[in-house]
């Protein structure tokens, strides 16, 4: 990489250097009221918030669904950004960032953006297609993201899933073999970062055996020095020595086999320091023994795992002190009063480097990271928001996209079970089919790809998890002749679940997500009574084969349950078309689980 920036200035003044380090979260702003209460996304630049960007030199911002919601919207923010970076001291652009993984974590609209079923989904590719579909997808969302200004993205997660019950990554990994991680996600970052959007390899060193989301708590892996070298570390080690990727993202982790050192807490408790704190792991393992020397940033600093322990200045202190480089949403921005925050974050920060709690020497080669690396993929202010806005249109979500997400939701698609020749399914006009889903959208979803896929007319019945009746569902069971059932675990969030629809006929049925699996349970039985053939489908993570496959006829994993909205009803997106193809028939499924069943 080369040591300066073009476009920089020689030497940057302190202040710039930290404000260099900062990532804002700009999620929502109001001009009035507290930070809780405000929910007015920012979908237009603020005056107020150009000119701390303008003010601070700051390094970057990211970007969530509510800043994305059409193309020349997204378009015209991005050049608002860029216009008050370019009022800056330093005139340095910024890093506009996202988290556009495909699968579950996808920013941009759905029914806009090509967002694909997902990496476990590239990994059930694999044996039969190799690393196609990693290129082919990282390549098609970096061209995306670009035009749209957007220059960094949170990809690919390169955890290896080596616990049932994790609850943030699981279908977000490619899978719990460290070697094909380590290939696919290689491929992943050749694909984004030859397209000029720069990665952010993530969670170092490794969230794929836990049983705690990081939004909410502080996970600790308790491998032995071996496991964590063999499997945690093993595709960050890979990926560093053959891609050399742009950025790697720390995880608020405990690791002790690697770090046991404590630090007390704002309670008073002592505590290991998480990943993102530890110098040990971030200097001496990182940059030290795996010799990364590019841009390290942490994961977003208001998660629980810091929020909880820390105050922002000192969990911002902390990690920079562990030598790390960006500082990933350290302090809430929502409303005018919280820029004074920014102001006292930046001044303290200055003055800890002052003070010599952090190295000024560090500080500078961190500042010298970030710009060499802004130089590197020719980052700049200049972004002409018309001539993109007409390349944009022609390039997101084309045609051409479009067919790679659907190849690659069939060909994920993968039979782990068929007995009796239950599949394919040999449906005839005026037959009944009863689908069972985690909620209404799903059996929808359901109903339309079969619609279209069946060349008979076919009459439908829904039972949802979340809202049913149970003498209904069994009325319906007895009624089909055929029953589908789908799941989703882990529990769905609450931006994932359907919504009121499922609870508008009657509040009293419905079910919280701990009750949903010994109703599905329920149904199954029920219909394996009534002899009914009965084909289960996992919706997300395949480990639910081991609870409801036996109580099914046929088995099927398609990772994934995209669904594609459009103003007037929901459209079956790339995961139910290719189920729908392979239950009728019309494709087989040649996918191979990348996770190992119990």
């Amino acid at each position: 990489m080369p040591l300066q920036s073009s476009f920089a200035k020689p030497t940057l003044s302190l202040e710039q250097q930290i404000g260099q380090k900062l990532i804002l979260d700009l999620r929502y702003f109001c001009q009035q009221g507290t930070a809780k209460q405000c929910r007015t996304p920012v979908t237009s630049l603020p005056d107020e918030l150009a000119a701390a960007i303008t003010k601070h030199n700051i390094g970057g911002v990211i970007l969530f669904s509510e800043n994305t919601q059409s193309i020349e919207q997204t378009i015209n923010l991005n050049s608002q950004l860029q216009q008050a970076a370019s009022k800056s001291s330093s005139k340095l652009p910024l890093f506009i960032s996202i988290d556009q993984e495909g699968g579950r974590v996808a920013r941009l609209p759905r029914d806009i953006a090509t967002s694909f079923t997902g990496n476990m989904s590239i990994g059930a590719t694999y044996k039969k297609h190799g690393t196609k579909y990693a290129t082919q997808t990282a390549t098609v969302i970096a061209k995306e993201l670009k035009s749209l200004g957007i220059n960094v993205n949170y990809a690919p997660t390169v955890d290896v899933n080596m616990n049932p019950d994790n609850p943030v990554i699981n279908v977000r990994s490619f899978g719990e073999n460290p070697a094909l991680v380590s290939k696919l996600g290689a491929a992943q970052v050749a694909g984004y970062e030859n397209n000029g959007v720069i990665t952010s390899l993530k969670h170092f060193p490794g969230h794929g055996d836990t049983n705690v989301d990081s939004h909410t708590g502080l996970p600790q892996v308790n491998h032995s020095k071996e496991e964590i070298y063999q499997q945690d570390l093993a595709p960050f080690k890979h990926i560093i020595a053959t891609q050399n990727p742009g950025m790697i993202m720390t995880a608020h982790i405990q690791y002790p086999q690697l770090d046991s050192s404590t630090f007390v807490s704002v309670d008073g408790k002592s505590m290991i320091k998480p990943a993102t704190m530890s110098r040990t792991i971030i200097t001496d393992i990182l940059r030290g023994e795996l010799n990364y020397q590019g841009v390290v940033v942490t994961d977003a600093l208001d998660m629980a795992g810091i929020s909880h322990f820390f105050t922002p200045t000192q969990a911002v202190i902390n990690t920079f002190s562990a030598g790390v480089d960006l500082a990933l949403m350290p302090i809430e921005i929502r409303t005018p009063d919280n820029l004074a925050t920014l102001d006292k974050l930046i001044e303290e920060l200055v003055t800890a480097v002052n003070t010599k709690q952090l190295n000024k020497t560090e500080i500078a080669q961190s500042a010298m990271r970030i710009t060499s690396l802004k130089n590197t993929f020719k980052l700049t202010t200049n972004f002409d928001a018309f001539n993109a806005l007409v390349d944009a249109k022609q390039i997101i979500g084309s045609q051409a996209h479009r067919k790679i997400e659907a190849e690659l939701a069939v060909n994920a698609i993968t039979e782990v079970k068929n007995n009796n020749a239950a599949l394919p399914l040999k449906l005839t006009k005026g037959q009944h089919v009863h689908i069972i889903m985690p909620d209404t959208r799903k059996c929808m979803a359901m109903q339309q790809a079969l619609e279209a896929a069946s060349s008979a007319s076919l009459s439908f019945s829904c039972s949802s998890l979340q809202g049913y009746k149970p003498t209904d569902a069994q009325h319906f069971i007895k009624q089909a002749d055929v029953i589908i059932a789908g799941n989703a675990t882990p529990n769905q969030s609450a931006v994932e679940i359907g919504g009121m629809d499922d609870l508008k006929d009657d509040p009293n049925f419905s079910l919280n997500s701990a009750q949903q699996p010994k109703a599905l349970a329920s149904l199954l039985s029920y219909a394996q009574s009534q002899n009914k053939k009965t084909v289960f489908i996992s919706l997300r993570a395949p480990y639910d084969i081991a609870q409801f496959g036996n109580s099914a006829d046929a088995v099927l994993a398609s990772y994934a349950y995209n669904i594609d909205t459009d103003k007037n009803n929901i459209v079956a997106g790339p995961a139910f078309t290719a189920l729908a193809n392979v239950l009728l028939g019309s494709t087989s499924a040649n996918g191979e689980l990348p996770v190992t069943i119990k």
